[in-house]
């Protein structure tokens, strides 16, 4: 059939622009070191940014929870997949977030459309900065919404934008708070402040923020002191939490919309039990270890110095994303390469992730990352510099 061959042409055309994606086999658990094949490399390529996903009591906790609920849960929460551990999660998740409630989704893809295509439609204005994640995106599209993008942190244009969409019956802004390709944090205070001075409502993704930033763990809406004054929060249990999932967080009244209009909530079978228990543990763990954030920001900003000392254009980003530009597809990808024939694992991400012309490796650092670990990296960082960059 030609469908076929047209298939196979797109994709020798990706190839031949380097554009080619195919995922690796990993052999070992989520940790600093992973295992591909027959070889362990240092890893700096996970969301895993405290080690949670390997931590002892993460996994008692999941183990228990498999034991005691099985392995799935059966149906849709509104069916009978609605498990005790699901609403205990659900809790810990708005006392961690000091919100007055929180809703539990399969993942924080789900949680995305869940929420905005729920509480959006043709009547209203959904605004998205430039370069949020592509959930996010979809979800403003899925919503039927009118859509518009403003340019990345640029409040002007976004001010702008909401006088301009005064006649709309709901306005809803969308932003990563840590954007999760470039490493730089949004102003969410300024943020907030717009969105309200004009009627709109504020949603922000704490995917990669949760757990990292603020002096509890609690995010970057802990961090602006926000917590429990953005209309609708969302995360994921898969980065910090190191488990699988995603949430809204917000008030009570918003979880319970959710319930009763949320396509991605209603149809979709409950989170597994075990995932569940693991993200509940995952929360005790950061509010009882401190120290552990800690390391991982002595690792961020250890690994950062050196790499400027070494001249790496790392985009103005902050916290444990490390984005190195490199600007062209051929030469990230060999820079890829060489990190790996080094022994060390880190993604080349590349258009369309990224905008043409800002090829970059991204570094993850965790806080299980030792001080040789880092070390090594920089010392082969350097010999690329040295060699072809």
């Amino acid at each position: 059939m030609k469908f076929w061959s047209e298939l196979l042409e797109e994709l020798e055309d990706l190839k031949g622009k380097s554009l080619y994606r195919s995922p690796s086999t990993v052999f070992s658990r989520q940790d600093a070191r992973l295992k591909l094949d027959e070889r362990y490399f240092l890893n700096f390529s996970s969301n895993n940014y405290l080690g949670l996903a390997a931590h002892p009591r993460v996994i008692r906790k999941a183990s228990e929870a498999l034991r005691r609920w099985g392995a799935g849960s059966g149906a849709s929460r509104l069916i009978s997949g609605n498990l005790k551990i699901h609403e205990d999660l659900e809790e810990k998740i708005a006392r961690f977030k000091k919100e007055e409630a929180a809703l539990v989704f399969s993942s924080g893809y789900l949680a995305g459309l869940g929420a905005v295509t729920a509480l959006l439609n043709e009547k209203d204005l959904v605004l998205v900065d430039r370069l949020n994640h592509a959930s996010l995106i979809d979800a403003a599209r899925l919503s039927k919404a009118k859509l518009w993008v403003y340019p990345h942190k640029d409040l002007s244009t976004l001010k702008k934008l909401l006088g301009r969409g005064a006649a709309f019956r709901r306005k809803m802004v969308l932003t990563d708070a840590y954007f999760s390709m470039d490493g730089d944090v949004a102003p969410i205070d300024k943020l907030l402040e717009i969105c309200h001075s004009n009627q709109a409502m504020l949603m922000i993704d704490e995917a990669h923020s949760t757990g990292v930033f603020g002096n509890e763990g609690g995010g970057l809406s802990e961090h602006f002191g926000l917590r429990g004054k953005i209309d609708i929060v969302m995360g994921t249990l898969s980065k910090s939490l190191g488990s699988v999932g995603g949430y809204i967080a917000g008030k009570k009244v918003l979880k319970d919309y959710l319930v009763n209009r949320s396509r991605e909530f209603i149809y979709t079978t409950g989170p597994s039990p075990s995932a569940s228990a693991a993200a509940k543990e995952a929360i005790s763990v950061i509010e009882a270890s401190p120290l552990l954030r800690k390391k991982l920001w002595d690792n961020v900003n250890f690994l950062r110095g050196r790499l400027e000392e070494l001249g790496y254009d790392l985009m103005g980003s902050e916290g444990p994303i490390i984005p190195v530009r490199v600007g062209d597809t051929k030469k990230v990808l060999r820079l890829r390469d060489f990190l790996k024939r080094n022994g060390i694992l880190a993604p080349a991400i590349r258009p369309p992730t990224v905008p043409r012309g800002t090829d970059r490796v991204r570094l993850s650092v965790m806080a299980t990352h030792t001080r040789e670990d880092l070390m090594r990296l920089s010392g082969v960082m350097k010999k690329a510099k040295e060699k072809f960059l």
